[in-house]
């Protein structure tokens, strides 16, 4: 599992324990299942007694009730089935692994080789500074995905019996078909997350120490310093990151090709704005 799917368990775990709110949500939705169950009888019955749309509603009453009396346990499969799904696709963690790799590389520079770097030049007062950028932009960047990921879940188990329970009512249906489309797309974060695991994976992007030999990034940055390439692999890491909510809604949506253009031109407005001239040692 991953780093943000683990936070979610644990936010999941709170809000549907003994003093989290979901008995009492899950009592007003059997309440309004049944108003709006007997609604769309009434409004059968006002059209002609229309034996097929009384049919309609009492086999929705039904399938919903079984799925509010079981809500936790159906939500939890589901979305074990896609943390599954994901951890086929990639068990590496790329995201942790590389924090974790730039961690252990800035621990190993030492305060005294961080201190003769700031006072020796200019030079290396720039490249401390970019560094210290790329330090703290992907950091940010995972923190703000996880907290963003486990509040979306936690909207969508929170809310989803009350959405569901308006199904039955002809007109708003709507608002139960939006709900199931937003629970695809939250699923679908961590398959765009995995993804991209196996992309970085591939060229030996996530490996710092691969990187450096190579002295590349899959190909890219060639010929840039050691601290400039780290930095700038963390400041495009941290953009891939920030994409996957937009990516996965416009992956479930169909608009995958507006997608494509999106990370395209976003990744190289991204590298434009930090592709700066290097100083000459650099």
């Amino acid at each position: 599992m991953f780093f943000f799917e683990q936070t979610f368990q644990t936010v999941l775990n709170g809000v549907s324990g003994a003093f989290g709110p979901m008995a009492a949500i899950t009592n007003i939705a059997n309440a309004i299942l049944l108003l709006c169950a007997l609604f769309a009888v009434y409004e059968a019955y006002a059209r002609g007694g229309d034996a097929r749309m009384i049919g309609i509603a009492a086999a929705k009453f039904l399938f919903l009730g079984l799925i509010l009396s079981n809500y936790d346990s159906i939500f939890r499969s589901v979305n074990g089935a896609f943390n599954q799904v994901a951890a086929v696709i990639s068990p590496n963690d790329w995201a942790n692994n590389w924090m974790l790799q730039v961690n252990q590389y800035f621990n190993g520079l030492g305060s005294a080789s961080w201190f003769n770097l700031v006072v020796s030049s200019i030079v290396a007062l720039i490249s401390v500074l970019v560094q210290l950028i790329a330090a703290v932009i992907f950091p940010i960047s995972l923190l703000v995905f996880t907290i963003l990921y486990c509040l979306y879940g936690a909207i969508l188990y929170a809310c989803g019996p009350l959405v569901l329970a308006l199904y039955p009512a002809f007109g708003v249906g709507q608002l139960a078909r939006s709900y199931l489309v937003n629970l695809f797309v939250f699923h679908a974060w961590g398959i765009v997350y995995a993804l991209f695991s196996v992309l970085l994976t591939t060229i030996n992007a996530n490996s710092l120490a691969a990187m450096l030999a190579a002295n590349s990034l899959g190909g890219w940055f060639q010929g840039a310093s050691t601290t400039l390439l780290m930095s700038l692999a963390s400041i495009l890491f941290a953009v891939m990151v920030a994409l996957i909510p937009f990516l996965a809604r416009r992956i479930v949506t169909g608009e995958i090709g507006s997608s494509m253009m999106m990370v395209v031109h976003t990744v190289t407005s991204a590298i434009g704005a930090v592709g700066f001239k290097k100083p000459p040692g650099v």
